[in-house]
Protein backbone atom coordinates (compact mmCIF):
# COMPACT_ATOMS: atom_id res chain seq x y z
CA UNK A 1 0.00 0.00 0.00
CA UNK A 2 1.53 3.46 -0.77
CA UNK A 3 -0.02 6.72 -0.35
CA UNK A 4 0.14 9.71 -2.59
CA UNK A 5 -0.40 13.38 -1.86
CA UNK A 6 -1.67 16.24 -4.01
CA UNK A 7 -4.36 18.87 -4.15
CA UNK A 8 -7.70 18.25 -3.33
CA UNK A 9 -10.29 20.02 -5.99
CA UNK A 10 -13.63 18.18 -5.89
CA UNK A 11 -14.76 16.10 -2.67
CA UNK A 12 -16.03 12.69 -1.56
CA UNK A 13 -14.51 9.27 -1.33
CA UNK A 14 -14.10 6.50 -4.38
CA UNK A 15 -12.49 3.18 -4.69
CA UNK A 16 -12.24 1.09 -8.00
CA UNK A 17 -10.30 0.08 -10.71
CA UNK A 18 -7.71 1.95 -12.45
CA UNK A 19 -7.93 3.53 -15.78
CA UNK A 20 -4.03 4.61 -17.06
CA UNK A 21 -5.77 7.28 -19.93
CA UNK A 22 -1.91 8.38 -20.84
CA UNK A 23 1.34 8.84 -19.39
CA UNK A 24 3.72 12.28 -20.17
CA UNK A 25 6.15 10.40 -22.70
CA UNK A 26 2.77 10.01 -25.04
CA UNK A 27 4.43 13.01 -27.84
CA UNK A 28 7.63 10.38 -27.76
CA UNK A 29 7.65 8.80 -31.05
CA UNK A 30 10.37 6.39 -33.19
CA UNK A 31 12.13 7.73 -35.79
CA UNK A 32 10.73 5.93 -38.81
CA UNK A 33 12.61 6.96 -42.13
CA UNK A 34 10.67 6.59 -45.75
CA UNK A 35 11.54 6.37 -48.94
CA UNK A 36 11.10 10.11 -51.12
CA UNK A 37 8.28 7.94 -52.94
CA UNK A 38 6.00 7.63 -50.06
CA UNK A 39 7.02 11.66 -48.93
CA UNK A 40 3.29 12.86 -50.79
CA UNK A 41 1.45 9.80 -49.10
CA UNK A 42 2.96 11.41 -45.56
CA UNK A 43 1.69 14.86 -46.10
CA UNK A 44 -1.54 14.21 -47.56
CA UNK A 45 -1.89 11.28 -44.24
CA UNK A 46 -1.13 14.32 -41.94
CA UNK A 47 -3.84 16.64 -43.90
CA UNK A 48 -6.04 13.73 -43.05
CA UNK A 49 -5.44 13.60 -39.43
CA UNK A 50 -6.32 17.89 -39.40
CA UNK A 51 -9.40 17.56 -41.19
CA UNK A 52 -10.18 14.60 -38.57
CA UNK A 53 -9.36 16.45 -35.60
CA UNK A 54 -11.32 19.46 -36.49
CA UNK A 55 -14.26 17.48 -37.34
CA UNK A 56 -14.09 16.13 -33.99
CA UNK A 57 -13.25 19.29 -31.97
CA UNK A 58 -16.42 21.02 -34.50
CA UNK A 59 -18.55 18.25 -32.70
CA UNK A 60 -17.38 18.28 -28.74
CA UNK A 61 -18.11 22.21 -28.86
CA UNK A 62 -21.33 21.14 -29.93
CA UNK A 63 -22.19 18.89 -27.27
CA UNK A 64 -20.61 20.67 -24.65
CA UNK A 65 -22.53 24.07 -25.78
CA UNK A 66 -25.54 21.71 -25.57
CA UNK A 67 -24.80 19.85 -22.02
CA UNK A 68 -22.87 22.99 -20.17
CA UNK A 69 -23.66 26.10 -22.06
CA UNK A 70 -21.97 28.20 -24.88
CA UNK A 71 -19.52 29.49 -21.98
CA UNK A 72 -17.78 26.11 -21.67
CA UNK A 73 -17.80 25.39 -25.20
CA UNK A 74 -15.72 28.31 -25.86
CA UNK A 75 -12.64 26.42 -24.62
CA UNK A 76 -12.71 24.70 -27.77
CA UNK A 77 -12.59 27.40 -30.09
CA UNK A 78 -8.91 28.31 -29.41
CA UNK A 79 -8.32 24.28 -29.61
CA UNK A 80 -9.39 24.87 -33.21
CA UNK A 81 -7.25 27.72 -34.00
CA UNK A 82 -4.53 25.60 -33.23
CA UNK A 83 -5.51 23.62 -36.16
CA UNK A 84 -5.05 26.49 -38.62
CA UNK A 85 -1.64 27.29 -37.55
CA UNK A 86 0.50 27.36 -40.58
CA UNK A 87 3.57 27.88 -39.03
CA UNK A 88 3.27 24.51 -37.29
CA UNK A 89 1.39 23.17 -40.47
CA UNK A 90 4.23 23.93 -42.65
CA UNK A 91 7.23 22.87 -40.57
CA UNK A 92 5.65 19.66 -40.05
CA UNK A 93 5.39 19.44 -44.05
CA UNK A 94 9.40 20.74 -44.46
CA UNK A 95 10.58 17.77 -41.73
CA UNK A 96 8.57 15.10 -43.88
CA UNK A 97 10.49 16.86 -47.02
CA UNK A 98 13.98 17.11 -45.71
CA UNK A 99 14.42 14.43 -43.46
CA UNK A 100 11.89 11.45 -45.11
CA UNK A 101 10.40 10.87 -41.85
CA UNK A 102 6.54 9.70 -40.99
CA UNK A 103 4.34 12.16 -40.18
CA UNK A 104 4.06 11.12 -36.71
CA UNK A 105 7.90 11.74 -36.26
CA UNK A 106 7.77 14.80 -37.91
CA UNK A 107 4.48 16.40 -36.06
CA UNK A 108 6.30 15.05 -32.53
CA UNK A 109 8.94 16.85 -33.07
CA UNK A 110 7.38 20.12 -34.18
CA UNK A 111 5.22 19.77 -31.41
CA UNK A 112 7.24 19.24 -28.42
CA UNK A 113 9.21 22.50 -30.08
CA UNK A 114 6.10 24.41 -29.32
CA UNK A 115 5.90 22.65 -25.80
CA UNK A 116 9.42 24.16 -24.87
CA UNK A 117 9.15 27.51 -26.22
CA UNK A 118 5.54 28.41 -24.61
CA UNK A 119 7.41 26.81 -21.40
CA UNK A 120 10.23 29.44 -21.15
CA UNK A 121 7.58 32.50 -21.49
CA UNK A 122 7.07 34.28 -18.22
CA UNK A 123 3.49 35.00 -19.76
CA UNK A 124 0.91 33.01 -17.24
CA UNK A 125 -1.62 33.18 -20.36
CA UNK A 126 0.62 31.77 -22.73
CA UNK A 127 1.85 29.38 -20.44
CA UNK A 128 -1.54 27.84 -19.72
CA UNK A 129 -1.78 27.26 -23.50
CA UNK A 130 0.32 24.36 -23.42
CA UNK A 131 -2.64 22.46 -21.95
CA UNK A 132 -5.24 23.51 -25.03
CA UNK A 133 -1.85 22.66 -27.62
CA UNK A 134 -1.46 18.96 -25.92
CA UNK A 135 -4.95 18.31 -26.34
CA UNK A 136 -4.83 19.09 -29.77
CA UNK A 137 -1.34 17.52 -30.29
CA UNK A 138 -2.73 14.39 -28.82
CA UNK A 139 -5.72 14.14 -31.11
CA UNK A 140 -3.51 14.75 -34.21
CA UNK A 141 -1.26 11.72 -33.05
CA UNK A 142 -4.23 9.49 -32.53
CA UNK A 143 -6.03 10.04 -35.55
CA UNK A 144 -2.56 9.56 -37.81
CA UNK A 145 -1.90 6.02 -35.55
CA UNK A 146 -5.58 5.34 -35.85
CA UNK A 147 -6.24 4.55 -32.13
CA UNK A 148 -9.66 5.00 -30.94
CA UNK A 149 -10.14 7.98 -28.95
CA UNK A 150 -13.73 6.94 -26.58
CA UNK A 151 -11.93 5.01 -24.46
CA UNK A 152 -13.34 7.40 -21.63
CA UNK A 153 -16.93 8.45 -24.18
CA UNK A 154 -18.90 4.09 -23.74
CA UNK A 155 -17.08 2.28 -20.37
CA UNK A 156 -18.75 -0.80 -19.43
CA UNK A 157 -17.52 -0.90 -15.63
CA UNK A 158 -16.82 1.75 -13.31
CA UNK A 159 -13.12 3.17 -13.61
CA UNK A 160 -11.19 5.72 -11.65
CA UNK A 161 -9.35 7.40 -14.59
CA UNK A 162 -5.04 8.64 -14.13
CA UNK A 163 -3.72 10.66 -16.60
CA UNK A 164 -0.80 12.79 -16.55
CA UNK A 165 -3.13 15.38 -17.27
CA UNK A 166 -6.65 15.42 -18.92
CA UNK A 167 -7.54 18.05 -21.22
CA UNK A 168 -10.52 20.13 -21.40
CA UNK A 169 -12.11 17.88 -23.75
CA UNK A 170 -11.34 14.47 -22.55
CA UNK A 171 -13.34 15.49 -18.98
CA UNK A 172 -16.03 16.96 -21.12
CA UNK A 173 -16.79 13.87 -23.06
CA UNK A 174 -15.69 11.24 -19.84
CA UNK A 175 -19.08 8.46 -19.16
CA UNK A 176 -20.23 9.99 -16.46
CA UNK A 177 -22.02 6.83 -15.32
CA UNK A 178 -18.94 4.85 -15.28
CA UNK A 179 -15.96 7.40 -14.62
CA UNK A 180 -16.20 7.72 -10.70
CA UNK A 181 -13.49 9.48 -9.68
CA UNK A 182 -10.38 10.64 -11.59
CA UNK A 183 -6.53 12.14 -10.13
CA UNK A 184 -3.80 13.78 -12.30
CA UNK A 185 -0.18 14.28 -12.12
CA UNK A 186 -0.72 18.49 -12.82
CA UNK A 187 -2.86 21.09 -12.56
CA UNK A 188 -4.55 23.43 -9.53
CA UNK A 189 -7.97 23.64 -7.91
CA UNK A 190 -8.93 26.44 -11.08
CA UNK A 191 -7.87 24.23 -14.22
CA UNK A 192 -10.42 23.33 -16.66
CA UNK A 193 -10.04 19.92 -14.60
CA UNK A 194 -11.02 20.60 -11.73
CA UNK A 195 -14.04 22.74 -13.00
CA UNK A 196 -15.38 19.73 -14.85
CA UNK A 197 -15.46 17.57 -11.99
CA UNK A 198 -16.90 19.47 -9.48
CA UNK A 199 -19.51 20.59 -12.29
CA UNK A 200 -19.61 16.20 -12.50
CA UNK A 201 -19.75 15.84 -8.77
CA UNK A 202 -17.63 13.21 -8.68
CA UNK A 203 -13.99 12.73 -6.57
CA UNK A 204 -10.78 14.19 -7.84
CA UNK A 205 -7.01 14.87 -6.73
CA UNK A 206 -4.43 16.93 -8.79
CA UNK A 207 -1.05 18.02 -8.55
CA UNK A 208 0.24 14.62 -7.76
CA UNK A 209 3.65 14.56 -9.35
CA UNK A 210 4.01 11.09 -10.70
CA UNK A 211 0.55 8.83 -10.27
CA UNK A 212 0.45 8.43 -13.53
CA UNK A 213 3.90 6.29 -13.70
CA UNK A 214 3.16 4.32 -10.37
CA UNK A 215 -0.43 2.72 -11.16
CA UNK A 216 -1.52 0.06 -13.90
CA UNK A 217 -4.61 -0.04 -15.58
CA UNK A 218 -6.45 -2.67 -13.50
CA UNK A 219 -5.22 -2.08 -10.21
CA UNK A 220 -7.30 -1.21 -7.34
CA UNK A 221 -6.90 2.39 -5.39
CA UNK A 222 -9.06 4.64 -3.52
CA UNK A 223 -9.46 8.87 -4.01
CA UNK A 224 -9.92 10.49 -1.26
CA UNK A 225 -10.93 14.15 -2.75
CA UNK A 226 -11.65 15.38 0.86
CA UNK A 227 -7.94 15.01 1.88
CA UNK A 228 -6.08 15.54 -1.26
CA UNK A 229 -4.69 11.64 -1.19
CA UNK A 230 -4.64 8.71 -3.54
CA UNK A 231 -4.01 5.18 -1.93
CA UNK A 232 -2.73 2.25 -4.44
CA UNK A 233 -3.27 -0.96 -3.60
CA UNK A 234 -5.06 0.10 -0.37
CA UNK A 235 -4.91 -2.85 2.36
CA UNK A 236 -8.11 -4.56 3.68
CA UNK A 237 -8.65 -2.13 7.06
CA UNK A 238 -8.24 1.14 4.43
CA UNK A 239 -10.20 -0.42 1.93
CA UNK A 240 -13.08 -1.36 4.96
CA UNK A 241 -12.60 1.99 6.68
CA UNK A 242 -13.26 4.11 3.51
CA UNK A 243 -15.91 2.18 2.72
CA UNK A 244 -17.48 2.76 5.94
CA UNK A 245 -16.78 6.59 5.50
CA UNK A 246 -18.39 5.94 1.71
CA UNK A 247 -21.63 4.64 2.88
CA UNK A 248 -21.64 7.29 5.83
CA UNK A 249 -21.34 9.96 3.57
CA UNK A 250 -23.75 8.33 1.21
CA UNK A 251 -26.82 7.93 3.64
CA UNK A 252 -25.86 11.61 5.34
CA UNK A 253 -26.36 12.80 1.79
CA UNK A 254 -29.59 11.47 1.20
CA UNK A 255 -30.55 12.57 4.33
CA UNK A 256 -29.28 15.97 4.09
CA UNK A 257 -31.26 16.10 0.33
CA UNK A 258 -34.70 16.06 2.28
CA UNK A 259 -33.60 19.40 3.75
CA UNK A 260 -33.51 21.57 0.79
CA UNK A 261 -36.83 22.50 0.29
CA UNK A 262 -36.55 24.33 3.90
CA UNK A 263 -35.40 27.37 5.08
CA UNK A 264 -32.45 27.32 7.16
CA UNK A 265 -33.78 28.14 10.73
CA UNK A 266 -32.81 27.62 14.68
CA UNK A 267 -34.81 25.35 16.87
CA UNK A 268 -35.70 28.52 18.54
CA UNK A 269 -36.95 30.41 15.07
CA UNK A 270 -33.92 32.56 13.61
CA UNK A 271 -33.26 32.70 10.16
CA UNK A 272 -30.16 32.41 8.43
CA UNK A 273 -30.15 33.16 4.74
CA UNK A 274 -27.79 30.17 2.88
CA UNK A 275 -25.95 30.95 -0.62
CA UNK A 276 -24.08 29.31 -3.19
CA UNK A 277 -20.73 30.38 -4.50
CA UNK A 278 -20.44 30.12 -8.27
CA UNK A 279 -17.93 30.75 -11.04
CA UNK A 280 -19.52 29.38 -14.40
CA UNK A 281 -23.59 30.13 -15.11
CA UNK A 282 -23.29 25.95 -15.36
CA UNK A 283 -22.65 25.45 -11.82
CA UNK A 284 -26.90 26.96 -11.51
CA UNK A 285 -28.48 23.49 -11.57
CA UNK A 286 -26.53 22.16 -8.75
CA UNK A 287 -26.93 25.81 -6.59
CA UNK A 288 -30.58 24.77 -7.05
CA UNK A 289 -30.57 21.49 -6.52
CA UNK A 290 -28.84 21.76 -2.66
CA UNK A 291 -31.23 24.45 -1.79
CA UNK A 292 -29.55 27.30 -2.08
CA UNK A 293 -31.37 30.34 -0.97
CA UNK A 294 -29.41 32.81 -4.13
CA UNK A 295 -25.88 32.79 -5.12
CA UNK A 296 -23.41 34.56 -2.42
CA UNK A 297 -20.57 35.45 -4.33
CA UNK A 298 -20.55 35.40 -8.11
CA UNK A 299 -17.38 35.95 -8.99
CA UNK A 300 -16.72 37.19 -12.72
CA UNK A 301 -13.06 36.75 -13.93
CA UNK A 302 -13.84 33.59 -15.72
CA UNK A 303 -15.02 36.45 -17.80
CA UNK A 304 -11.90 37.28 -18.67
CA UNK A 305 -9.17 34.52 -18.11
CA UNK A 306 -8.44 32.25 -21.55
CA UNK A 307 -8.62 34.46 -24.18
CA UNK A 308 -7.08 37.47 -25.76
CA UNK A 309 -9.74 40.38 -25.71
CA UNK A 310 -11.53 42.08 -23.54
CA UNK A 311 -15.66 40.59 -23.07
CA UNK A 312 -17.85 43.11 -24.47
CA UNK A 313 -20.55 44.57 -22.81
CA UNK A 314 -23.23 42.81 -24.50
CA UNK A 315 -21.24 39.27 -23.49
CA UNK A 316 -21.32 40.09 -20.24
CA UNK A 317 -24.74 41.82 -20.02
CA UNK A 318 -25.95 38.31 -21.89
CA UNK A 319 -24.46 35.76 -18.91
CA UNK A 320 -25.41 38.19 -16.15
CA UNK A 321 -29.49 38.20 -17.53
CA UNK A 322 -29.24 34.77 -17.60
CA UNK A 323 -27.95 33.92 -13.99
CA UNK A 324 -30.56 36.86 -12.98
CA UNK A 325 -33.52 35.48 -14.63
CA UNK A 326 -32.50 31.32 -14.25
CA UNK A 327 -32.26 32.70 -10.27
CA UNK A 328 -34.77 35.29 -9.69
CA UNK A 329 -36.72 35.57 -6.99
CA UNK A 330 -33.91 34.76 -5.32
CA UNK A 331 -30.54 37.18 -4.94
CA UNK A 332 -27.67 37.11 -7.34
CA UNK A 333 -24.49 39.05 -5.48
CA UNK A 334 -22.03 39.82 -8.36
CA UNK A 335 -18.42 40.72 -7.37
CA UNK A 336 -16.54 43.45 -9.76
CA UNK A 337 -13.66 41.94 -11.72
CA UNK A 338 -10.71 40.65 -9.06
CA UNK A 339 -8.09 40.13 -11.48
CA UNK A 340 -4.58 40.00 -10.15
CA UNK A 341 -2.92 38.07 -7.51
CA UNK A 342 -2.13 34.56 -9.18
CA UNK A 343 -4.66 35.44 -12.35
CA UNK A 344 -2.79 37.18 -15.03
CA UNK A 345 -4.24 38.35 -18.36
CA UNK A 346 -1.88 39.26 -21.26
CA UNK A 347 -4.48 41.04 -22.95
CA UNK A 348 -5.15 43.68 -19.93
CA UNK A 349 -0.75 43.99 -19.59
CA UNK A 350 -1.03 43.35 -16.11
CA UNK A 351 2.64 44.08 -14.68
CA UNK A 352 4.15 41.07 -12.70
CA UNK A 353 4.83 41.80 -9.42
CA UNK A 354 7.21 41.08 -6.80
CA UNK A 355 3.74 41.03 -4.29
CA UNK A 356 1.03 40.29 -6.69
CA UNK A 357 -1.30 39.30 -3.86
CA UNK A 358 -1.16 43.00 -2.44
CA UNK A 359 -0.45 44.90 -5.87
CA UNK A 360 -2.56 46.32 -8.82
CA UNK A 361 -5.51 44.36 -8.30
CA UNK A 362 -9.08 43.85 -7.77
CA UNK A 363 -10.76 47.02 -6.98
CA UNK A 364 -7.12 49.30 -7.39
CA UNK A 365 -7.49 47.66 -10.61
CA UNK A 366 -10.64 48.59 -11.22
CA UNK A 367 -10.29 52.16 -10.15
CA UNK A 368 -7.01 52.64 -12.78
CA UNK A 369 -8.83 51.12 -15.61
CA UNK A 370 -12.28 52.73 -15.17
CA UNK A 371 -12.84 51.64 -19.39
CA UNK A 372 -13.06 48.21 -18.40
CA UNK A 373 -14.68 48.95 -14.64
CA UNK A 374 -17.02 50.86 -16.78
CA UNK A 375 -18.32 48.49 -19.15
CA UNK A 376 -18.22 45.71 -16.05
CA UNK A 377 -20.91 48.11 -14.48
CA UNK A 378 -23.02 48.52 -17.80
CA UNK A 379 -23.56 45.08 -17.91
CA UNK A 380 -24.48 44.60 -14.67
CA UNK A 381 -26.86 47.48 -13.91
CA UNK A 382 -28.34 46.31 -17.66
CA UNK A 383 -29.16 42.48 -16.30
CA UNK A 384 -29.94 43.90 -12.71
CA UNK A 385 -33.47 44.63 -14.73
CA UNK A 386 -34.26 40.80 -15.47
CA UNK A 387 -33.76 39.70 -11.40
CA UNK A 388 -32.38 40.21 -8.31
CA UNK A 389 -28.82 41.04 -8.82
CA UNK A 390 -26.25 43.27 -6.21
CA UNK A 391 -22.95 43.95 -6.58
CA UNK A 392 -19.81 44.46 -4.80
CA UNK A 393 -16.49 45.56 -4.65
CA UNK A 394 -13.34 43.25 -3.89
CA UNK A 395 -10.34 43.96 -1.68
CA UNK A 396 -11.50 47.48 -0.39
CA UNK A 397 -8.90 49.08 1.95
CA UNK A 398 -10.21 52.03 2.06
CA UNK A 399 -12.77 54.33 2.47
CA UNK A 400 -11.64 56.78 -0.52
CA UNK A 401 -11.70 53.30 -2.69
CA UNK A 402 -15.39 52.81 -1.52
CA UNK A 403 -16.57 55.97 -2.35
CA UNK A 404 -14.76 56.44 -5.49
CA UNK A 405 -16.09 52.96 -7.14
CA UNK A 406 -19.63 54.37 -5.94
CA UNK A 407 -18.95 57.71 -7.82
CA UNK A 408 -18.15 55.68 -11.00
CA UNK A 409 -20.69 53.53 -10.69
CA UNK A 410 -23.36 56.61 -10.64
CA UNK A 411 -21.82 57.74 -13.34
CA UNK A 412 -22.59 54.89 -15.42
CA UNK A 413 -26.22 55.07 -13.76
CA UNK A 414 -26.89 58.45 -15.21
CA UNK A 415 -25.67 57.51 -18.86
CA UNK A 416 -27.99 54.54 -18.77
CA UNK A 417 -31.02 57.06 -18.11
CA UNK A 418 -29.53 59.39 -20.51
CA UNK A 419 -30.14 56.41 -22.89
CA UNK A 420 -33.20 55.54 -21.38
CA UNK A 421 -31.86 51.62 -20.77
CA UNK A 422 -34.06 50.53 -17.51
CA UNK A 423 -32.00 49.00 -14.50
CA UNK A 424 -32.79 48.68 -10.89
CA UNK A 425 -32.56 51.85 -9.21
CA UNK A 426 -32.29 50.62 -5.76
CA UNK A 427 -29.60 47.96 -6.52
CA UNK A 428 -27.29 47.29 -2.93
CA UNK A 429 -23.82 47.34 -3.47
CA UNK A 430 -21.27 46.12 -0.84
CA UNK A 431 -18.18 45.94 0.32
CA UNK A 432 -15.98 42.93 0.47
CA UNK A 433 -13.96 42.97 3.88
CA UNK A 434 -11.25 40.93 3.32
CA UNK A 435 -8.26 42.70 4.05
CA UNK A 436 -7.13 43.69 8.26
CA UNK A 437 -7.79 47.53 7.07
CA UNK A 438 -11.37 47.35 5.61
CA UNK A 439 -12.37 44.75 8.99
CA UNK A 440 -10.84 47.58 11.56
CA UNK A 441 -12.47 50.27 9.94
CA UNK A 442 -15.69 48.62 8.73
CA UNK A 443 -17.82 51.38 10.70
CA UNK A 444 -16.73 53.98 8.40
CA UNK A 445 -17.04 51.93 5.02
CA UNK A 446 -20.84 50.92 6.17
CA UNK A 447 -21.31 54.81 5.58
CA UNK A 448 -21.03 53.83 1.71
CA UNK A 449 -22.18 50.27 1.53
CA UNK A 450 -25.45 48.34 2.13
CA UNK A 451 -23.87 45.23 2.78
CA UNK A 452 -20.82 43.54 3.47
CA UNK A 453 -19.21 40.34 2.67
CA UNK A 454 -16.19 38.82 4.48
CA UNK A 455 -14.23 37.25 2.54
CA UNK A 456 -12.11 34.94 5.50
CA UNK A 457 -9.93 33.07 2.67
CA UNK A 458 -8.15 36.65 2.25
CA UNK A 459 -8.73 37.82 5.44
CA UNK A 460 -6.51 34.86 7.45
CA UNK A 461 -3.73 35.14 4.54
CA UNK A 462 -3.35 39.17 4.96
CA UNK A 463 -3.86 39.13 8.63
CA UNK A 464 -1.85 36.26 9.32
CA UNK A 465 1.15 36.79 6.50
CA UNK A 466 0.09 33.60 5.52
CA UNK A 467 0.49 32.40 2.11
CA UNK A 468 -2.45 29.87 1.84
CA UNK A 469 -1.46 27.94 -0.97
CA UNK A 470 2.37 27.34 1.06
CA UNK A 471 2.40 23.62 2.48
CA UNK A 472 5.84 24.67 4.47
CA UNK A 473 3.38 27.34 6.18
CA UNK A 474 0.18 26.11 5.71
CA UNK A 475 0.09 24.80 9.48
CA UNK A 476 -0.30 28.38 10.41
CA UNK A 477 -3.32 29.17 8.39
CA UNK A 478 -5.80 29.09 11.01
CA UNK A 479 -9.43 30.76 9.98
CA UNK A 480 -10.10 29.93 14.07
CA UNK A 481 -7.05 32.42 14.87
CA UNK A 482 -7.94 34.68 17.96
CA UNK A 483 -7.40 37.63 15.76
CA UNK A 484 -9.38 36.30 12.99
CA UNK A 485 -12.48 35.89 14.89
CA UNK A 486 -12.07 39.77 17.14
CA UNK A 487 -11.90 40.76 13.37
CA UNK A 488 -14.93 39.25 12.35
CA UNK A 489 -16.98 40.32 15.14
CA UNK A 490 -15.86 43.82 15.08
CA UNK A 491 -16.96 43.71 11.34
CA UNK A 492 -20.50 42.38 11.91
CA UNK A 493 -21.31 44.37 15.02
CA UNK A 494 -20.14 47.89 13.34
CA UNK A 495 -22.68 46.21 10.55
CA UNK A 496 -25.54 45.79 13.14
CA UNK A 497 -24.53 49.88 14.43
CA UNK A 498 -25.27 50.48 10.56
CA UNK A 499 -28.02 48.84 10.13
CA UNK A 500 -26.39 46.49 7.17
CA UNK A 501 -26.43 43.06 6.61
CA UNK A 502 -23.05 40.89 6.95
CA UNK A 503 -22.50 37.63 5.27
CA UNK A 504 -19.30 34.96 4.57
CA UNK A 505 -18.42 34.04 1.49
CA UNK A 506 -15.12 31.95 2.27
CA UNK A 507 -14.23 28.48 2.84
CA UNK A 508 -15.25 29.10 6.90
CA UNK A 509 -18.48 29.06 5.83
CA UNK A 510 -18.77 25.73 4.02
CA UNK A 511 -17.34 24.07 8.12
CA UNK A 512 -20.77 23.09 10.04
CA UNK A 513 -18.59 23.31 13.07
CA UNK A 514 -17.17 27.36 11.98
CA UNK A 515 -20.96 28.00 10.90
CA UNK A 516 -22.15 27.49 14.08
CA UNK A 517 -19.60 29.98 15.68
CA UNK A 518 -19.99 32.44 12.79
CA UNK A 519 -23.87 32.28 13.51
CA UNK A 520 -23.25 32.93 17.05
CA UNK A 521 -21.00 35.95 16.37
CA UNK A 522 -24.66 37.55 15.08
CA UNK A 523 -23.65 36.54 10.69
CA UNK A 524 -26.82 37.07 8.80
CA UNK A 525 -26.29 35.01 5.67
CA UNK A 526 -23.57 32.08 4.71
CA UNK A 527 -22.03 31.29 0.83
CA UNK A 528 -20.16 28.75 0.19
CA UNK A 529 -19.75 25.70 -2.31
CA UNK A 530 -23.08 24.21 -3.36
CA UNK A 531 -22.05 21.21 -2.11
CA UNK A 532 -21.55 22.48 1.32
CA UNK A 533 -25.19 23.82 1.74
CA UNK A 534 -27.43 20.93 3.04
CA UNK A 535 -25.04 19.97 5.88
CA UNK A 536 -24.52 23.66 7.07
CA UNK A 537 -28.65 23.78 6.93
CA UNK A 538 -28.69 20.63 9.00
CA UNK A 539 -26.32 22.30 11.58
CA UNK A 540 -27.88 25.33 11.62
CA UNK A 541 -31.14 23.89 11.98
CA UNK A 542 -29.51 21.49 15.15
CA UNK A 543 -29.41 24.33 17.20
CA UNK A 544 -31.02 27.37 18.81
CA UNK A 545 -29.71 30.95 18.57
CA UNK A 546 -28.82 30.75 22.54
CA UNK A 547 -26.49 28.25 22.15
CA UNK A 548 -24.55 29.25 19.00
CA UNK A 549 -24.29 32.18 20.92
CA UNK A 550 -22.76 30.76 23.96
CA UNK A 551 -20.50 28.64 21.81
CA UNK A 552 -19.51 31.78 20.02
CA UNK A 553 -18.76 33.51 23.37
CA UNK A 554 -16.53 30.56 24.75
CA UNK A 555 -14.46 30.44 21.92
CA UNK A 556 -13.60 34.09 22.16
CA UNK A 557 -12.19 33.55 25.49
CA UNK A 558 -9.42 30.65 24.07
CA UNK A 559 -5.55 32.26 23.40
CA UNK A 560 -5.15 29.73 20.16
CA UNK A 561 -6.93 29.37 17.23
CA UNK A 562 -6.44 25.03 17.83
CA UNK A 563 -7.96 25.67 21.41
CA UNK A 564 -10.86 27.07 19.32
CA UNK A 565 -11.08 24.69 16.67
CA UNK A 566 -11.16 21.88 18.99
CA UNK A 567 -13.69 23.28 21.25
CA UNK A 568 -15.90 24.52 18.37
CA UNK A 569 -15.66 20.97 16.46
CA UNK A 570 -16.35 18.73 20.28
CA UNK A 571 -19.89 20.89 20.90
CA UNK A 572 -20.69 20.21 17.13
CA UNK A 573 -19.83 16.02 17.32
CA UNK A 574 -21.99 16.70 20.81
CA UNK A 575 -25.10 18.62 18.81
CA UNK A 576 -24.92 16.49 15.77
CA UNK A 577 -22.60 13.48 15.79
CA UNK A 578 -24.14 11.68 12.52
CA UNK A 579 -23.28 14.67 10.98
CA UNK A 580 -19.59 15.32 12.10
CA UNK A 581 -18.84 12.09 11.85
CA UNK A 582 -20.00 12.00 7.94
Amino acid sequence: METFHGIPVSPGVAFGKVLVLHSEDFFAVSKIEISIENVPKEIIRFEEALTKTRSELFGIRKKIAQDLGYEQSDIFSAHLLILEDRTLIEDVFSKIKEEHVTAEYAFSLVIQRYFQAFAQINDEYLKERVADIKDVGRRILQNLRGEKKDSLVRLKENVIVIAHDLSPSETAMMDRQHVIAFATDIGGPTSHTAIMARSMEIPAVVGLDRISREVSNGEMIVIDGNRGLVIVSPDPLTIDRYGKEEKRFDELVTELDKLKSLVAETLDGHRLMLTANIEFPDEIPSVIAHGAEGIGLYRTEYFYMNRTDLPSEEEQFQAYRNVAERLAPKAVVVRTLDLGGDKFLSSLEVPREMNPFMGWRAIRFCLTRTDVFKTQLRAILKASHYGNLKLMYPMVSNIIELKQANQILEDVKSELRSEKVPFDEKIEVGAMIEIPSAALTSDILAREADFFSIGTNDLIQYSLAVDRVNEKIAYLYEPTHPAILKLIHHTIDNAKKAKIWTSVCGEMAGDPAMALLLLGLGIDQLSMSSFALPKIKKAIRSVTLKQAQEIAARAMEFHTGDEIKRFCELKLKAILPELYEG
